[in-house]
């Protein structure tokens, strides 16, 4: 095994180059390792000769930590996450300045008291979230499925008699880490839609966790097509996409009014689910306790050919409008939400 050091001046030299990462030397707590990593492969070639190692190295320094932690009953792993949420609120500052702004923007009303208040609630349901995902590598079945309830199953059962593929719509809300457990309540298969992470090892960790028991993940690049493809061959499946991300391009995007501000949204959803004629429903997840949470299915509608353009959109932003302005702080602040206002 060759091991490989980089002088560190070098190194920042690579990432102040790059316009997209603004790192002065020795001053670069802002930096994220997923922009650090592919920058350096493409301008320090050595690095990129040996960045499959360093993927592989990264991972199992990593995921003996993840496991053992994952191992961990739960009143124990929620002290651990009380000690993290320290970490990343206080000492690290994980992002405070995109939150803050986020808050004051979507509520302009509230005082600073009452958005330091959802501040810090926000914090500590995000690293309770995350570190969800990690119990994820070990929990059993019945364990999720007695934290994460889907009591109504009418609109499923439904479906299923009619032989109908459906698309399910949320946001970055609650709980989607352990949206795995919806399989519990399906007899067909079902697929999340998420984005291919570039470490191939915790890609197929990802892959593993979220890929329990007959659900399966697809590359969102990919998802259209193997959507559309398994509609042709008359399989029945149901496909979760998490659909409040803010698109990058012009390019098939709709701006409408959100949390008050007019800021674009992915219209991709709608148009495949005029295009294969699928019911569309909305996933309201709430958390009912630390570590519970409950899901109600909306009907968006289950004719989309029939609905002028932009309805399914539209009925989407409400549903998830109304869950955070009865609950804020289980929305993820952290996402530069309002960056394409306009």
């Amino acid at each position: 095994m060759k091991f490989v050091f980089f002088k560190e001046r070098e190194v920042f030299k690579a990432l102040h180059r790059n316009q997209n990462i603004h790192c002065d030397y020795g001053n670069c707590n802002q930096i994220q390792i997923t922009h650090i990593f592919p920058y350096l492969a493409s301008n320090i070639p050595i690095f990129a000769q040996n960045l499959p190692l360093m993927q592989w190295l990264i991972f199992w320094l990593v995921y003996p930590l993840l496991w053992l932690l994952s191992r961990l009953p739960f009143w124990l792993f929620y002290k651990v996450s009380d000690l993290v949420y320290i970490l990343i609120y206080y000492i690290v500052g994980y992002r405070k300045k995109t939150v803050r702004f986020n808050l004051k923007t979507a509520f302009p009303d509230k005082s600073e008291a009452d958005l330091k208040q959802i501040e810090k609630k926000f914090y500590k349901h995000m690293v309770d979230m995350f570190l969800e995902m990690i119990k994820s590598i070990s929990i059993s079945a019945a364990e999720l499925k007695k934290r994460f309830e889907l009591p109504d199953l009418a609109i499923i059962d439904k479906l299923a008699k009619e032989r109908r593929s459906s698309i399910i719509v949320m946001g970055h809300y609650a709980s989607y880490e352990w949206l795995t457990a919806l399989q519990f309540y399906f007899d067909h298969s079902g697929y999340g839609i998420y984005k291919r992470i570039k470490n191939k090892y915790f890609d197929k960790l990802i892959r593993d966790i979220r890929g329990k028991w007959n659900s399966e993940l697809l590359a969102n690049k990919e998802a259209t097509f193997i959507i559309k493809k398994q509609q042709r061959a008359g399989k029945m499946a149901t496909y979760a996409f998490i659909a409040d991300q803010s698109p990058k391009s012009r390019k098939n995007q709709y701006c409408t009014s959100f949390l008050g501000q007019n800021v674009p949204f992915f219209t991709g959803i709608e148009r495949l689910a005029k295009a294969e004629n699928m019911p569309v429903l909305y996933l309201a997840v709430d958390k009912v306790k630390r570590g519970h949470y409950k899901a109600v299915f909306k009907v968006i509608t289950e004719d989309p050919q029939s609905l002028p353009d932009y309805t399914i959109t539209d009925a989407f932003i409400k549903n998830l409008e109304k869950q955070i302005y009865n609950a804020p702080e289980y929305y993820l602040w952290t996402h530069k939400r309002f960056k394409h206002a306009q």
